[in-house]
């Protein structure tokens, strides 16, 4: 039997009930697995991480979130928008954030914040090391976050980035943790973004009107319909 996590987004662990053969219901994104969230600009690839991330949190499983687009501030702010407050995590070390945006300088009063540079791969995979490792002793399951992908990719050899992705997913399995990774699609050369796709679990194409799970651990292909609303992404249901 396949275990799952809840996803935390509305319609997803519906969808991926199908295909289980045991016909518990239990749905979600395979545990110990990593997910590509992968598609166009603007079809809300973020908006996942923020559903996937906040649920987890709620259900006290910590969240290590590397962000390469936005800083804290407006990751914050984009939370309070959807009505999720992060302070609490923050303060209470629940929510890990290294963060390749920020300045050192930028207001962000957490011990659980750390600055990088989006040009410093090796010192990003460090930090995110150091932080699976303190999380993963005191809890037995966590999420994991990259978004973006794409932003790393463009600020350095894309080789480098592989090999370094790869090693992120290791550290990231070995210390127990879920995790998914926005990327976004033709950023790249094709033959990398076909190495991204065959060192990840699963893979989910989100394209502005349709969620499309193009591969995931005990299930075939599935499809659906989905909406960005003002509380995240809202899958309506199967299309199969």
């Amino acid at each position: 039997m396949i275990v799952r996590i809840a996803s935390g987004i509305t319609g997803f662990d519906s969808l991926t009930t199908a295909g289980d053969d045991l016909g518990l219901g239990l749905g979600g994104i395979p545990e110990n697995t990593v997910t590509l969230i992968y598609g166009p600009p603007e079809v809300g690839k973020s908006n996942f991480c923020y559903g996937f991330a906040y649920y987890g949190l709620t259900q006290d499983e910590p969240c290590l979130y590397l962000t390469t687009d936005m800083g804290i501030n407006e990751i914050s702010q984009n939370f309070k928008d959807m009505e999720l407050v992060l302070d609490e995590y923050l303060e209470n070390k629940m929510l890990y954030v290294v963060d390749a945006v920020s300045n050192d300088d930028e207001s962000a009063p957490y011990d659980w914040h750390q600055s990088v540079s989006v040009r410093n791969p090796t010192d990003i995979l460090v930090k995110v090391t150091s932080g699976a490792r303190s999380i993963s002793q005191k809890n037995p399951r966590l999420r994991g976050v990259i978004d973006s992908l794409t932003t790393i990719l463009e600020s350095n050899n894309e080789m480098l980035i592989v090999r370094v992705l790869k090693t992120y997913i290791l550290r990231l399995k070995e210390a127990g943790a879920t995790a998914v990774i926005t990327y976004t699609e033709g950023s790249s050369d094709p033959r990398t973004e076909i190495l991204i796709k065959s060192m990840v679990d699963n893979i989910i194409r989100l394209n502005g009107k349709k969620i499309t799970i193009e591969a995931m651990k005990g299930i075939g292909r599935k499809e659906a319909h989905y909406q960005i609303t003002e509380r995240g992404i809202v899958i309506d249901g199967n299309d199969d």
